[in-house]
């Protein structure tokens, strides 16, 4: 009898941890290199390789409530690099998803545990996003598993082009590309209105850059949000943004973010998502009640 009264105990507090992670907002984050990340990241003239310089801002720090799923689908604490288990053929660095997520929990205190779903894979265009592409359904079983646990699919960043700037026909073709390929990712996570926060191309990999931007912050699409990162400091390189500007597009995504849900989203994620619910606690002291009155009945009785 002892131990089924530990047990039910021990079911009474564990319950509540769950609950937490079942109520996390999730954040999808998809495109290619500077989605993924290469803030800090410089050719070594020693090795003649790409290396990351290991540099975290603090807008980038780990937060105790922002996950991040890992490419096994698990849920880990959050840090830079985070896809570096992702982009598993490029040198990943900072990108934009840490900054928005401390921004977004720094503006609403409230929020509630941010689950970060990184997909991004650098030289990639955008046909190789389409619904029915091995990138397409990865992110679609990534954004699945992340919902098993009970949370709610909030956005998903995209910063993506980069790619499609080299020939004219898909410079073109981007704007009907891309919202067919915001279409159907609504509809497969079954939101037809989710929040989609995209970037406005900073560089570009050929000559149709300005093609591609003015399709990217032009989309009549529902609730698609464009943040232009043009200006913002780039690498050596050319074409992917430093640390610090990684560290500003992520706020900049943050606040068209929290311009895009409603305020309700703002004020109750954090009842849900932090706060145990009083109920199971109430239901183990009513099964143990009586089992603690019967065993001090039997104590009373084996005594006298």
């Amino acid at each position: 009898m002892f131990a089924w009264l530990l047990c039910l105990i021990l079911v009474s507090e564990a319950w509540p941890v769950k609950c937490q992670y079942q109520q996390q907002q999730l954040i999808i984050l998809a495109g290619q290199s500077n989605m993924a990340g290469r803030g800090g990241v410089t050719n070594d003239t020693r090795t003649n390789k790409l290396t990351w310089d290991g540099i975290v801002p603090p807008q980038c720090q780990p937060n105790p409530s922002i996950l991040r799923l890992t490419a096994k689908l698990k849920w880990v604490l959050a840090h830079e690099p985070l896809h570096a288990d992702i982009d598993v053929n490029k040198t990943n660095g900072v990108g934009p998803g840490l900054p928005f997520a401390n921004a977004v929990l720094t503006k609403v205190p409230n929020f509630g545990v941010i689950g970060l779903v990184p997909c991004a894979i650098g030289g990639t265009n955008i046909s190789q996003w389409r619904k029915g592409s091995s990138l397409y359904e990865q992110m679609i079983q990534r954004a699945q598993v992340a919902l098993r646990g009970g949370g709610t699919i909030r956005a998903v960043l995209w910063y993506q082009g980069e790619s499609d700037t080299v020939n004219l026909e898909d410079a073109k073709l981007y704007k009907e590309r891309s919202d067919m390929f915001f279409t159907d990712l609504r509809s497969d996570l079954q939101s037809p209105l989710l929040p989609i926060i995209r970037v406005a191309l900073a560089s570009g990999e050929g000559p149709f850059i300005e093609i591609v931007r003015k399709a990217q912050l032009s989309s009549d699409l529902p609730n698609v949000r464009c943040v232009d990162a043009m200006g913002l400091p780039l690498e050596p390189d050319g074409l992917h943004l430093t640390t610090p500007a990684q560290v500003r597009l992520g706020e900049m995504m943050a606040d068209a973010f929290l311009q895009s849900i409603p305020s309700s989203i703002k004020t109750t994620s954090h009842s849900h998502s932090h706060s145990p619910p009083k109920f199971p606690h109430f239901i183990s002291y009513f099964l143990i009640l009586p089992l603690l009155i019967h065993l001090f009945w039997m104590i009373l009785t084996f005594r006298y």
